[in-house]
């Protein structure tokens, strides 16, 4: 998982680092949203596991909203996500860079064949609920050619594409006022990868989804690291099988000690 950071906007101070445990928000002493202490009842709940990001909402909270979602109780977070807490916001942001486009692919788009895998999925704004193939270079802006077509005045007209190079998926800047953001991060170009969230205009939210490989050049973590539920389960597996002839045998040899027992320790 990325290092996690929480960003409190409009507000003149650190990003908060989100480590692996309990993380609470609430109100200062000088009434301010920020990272509380235990004894300081939150107004949030932020868990960090290795499933992802958590986050309670307490009985006395307010006006609790998740990308413009109503929240309540509890809801599962992604980077990127925007949320809204008594009128202050608070963005889940990568504390890894973005990568930049290299500069090696150019900037022509680029015919990517015919990957129906890999898709731009909406979960905020006009398109929430939509997909978008990249089998060919997707054009975000207000244009009527546009793919994904956002209609706002203050919106440019063509405002970024987003196509593949190869296993590479590429997010390029085609002369917005503002860029486009990845991850909770401002950005121009970039590449993407599975799982990013991608968001236009504030409002108009998508997340990649692909195979992992694409969009990656990662080898995969060592065995010996932290591996995860299902490696651990794999060794367990293996070593009960390496036990089971010992425990057979050790079976057989009681059984037949206690035979010869039975057979000689009984006079006629």
């Amino acid at each position: 998982m990325d290092e996690i950071r929480l960003r409190f906007a409009g507000a003149d101070v650190a990003d908060a680092p989100l480590g692996a445990g309990m993380h609470g928000v609430g109100r200062a002493d000088d009434g301010t949203i920020g990272i509380v202490d235990a004894f300081r009842q939150p107004l949030l709940q932020f868990c960090v596991d290795r499933r992802g990001v958590w986050m309670t909402v307490d009985d006395a909270a307010r006006g609790v909203h998740v990308n413009g979602r109503p929240v309540r109780h509890m809801a599962m977070l992604r980077l990127g996500d925007s949320v809204y807490v008594e009128g202050a916001e608070i963005v889940l942001v990568s504390g890894s860079p973005v990568p930049p486009v290299p500069s090696q692919l150019g900037n022509e788009p680029v015919d990517a064949g015919s990957d129906l895998r890999v898709v731009l999925r909406g979960v905020g704004g006009r398109h929430h609920g939509r997909s978008f193939t990249l089998e060919r270079p997707r054009l975000v802006g207000r244009a009527p050619e546009a793919d994904i077509r956002i209609d706002d005045s203050a919106f440019a007209e063509r405002h970024a594409r987003i196509d593949l190079s190869g296993d590479v998926i590429i997010l390029r800047d085609l002369g917005s006022a503002d860029g486009s953001v990845v991850n909770g991060q401002p950005v121009r170009d970039a590449v993407l990868k599975p799982g990013d969230q991608v968001v236009f205009d504030a409002h108009h939210r998508f997340v990649v989804e692909a195979p992992t490989r694409i969009g990656h050049n990662e080898s995969p973590p060592p065995m010996g690291d932290d591996p995860d539920e299902a490696t651990m389960a794999s060794q367990r597996s293996g070593q009960s099988a390496r036990r089971l002839p010992w425990l057979l045998l050790a079976a057989l040899l009681i059984a037949a000690a206690l035979s010869g027992l039975l057979l000689f320790g009984v006079s006629p």
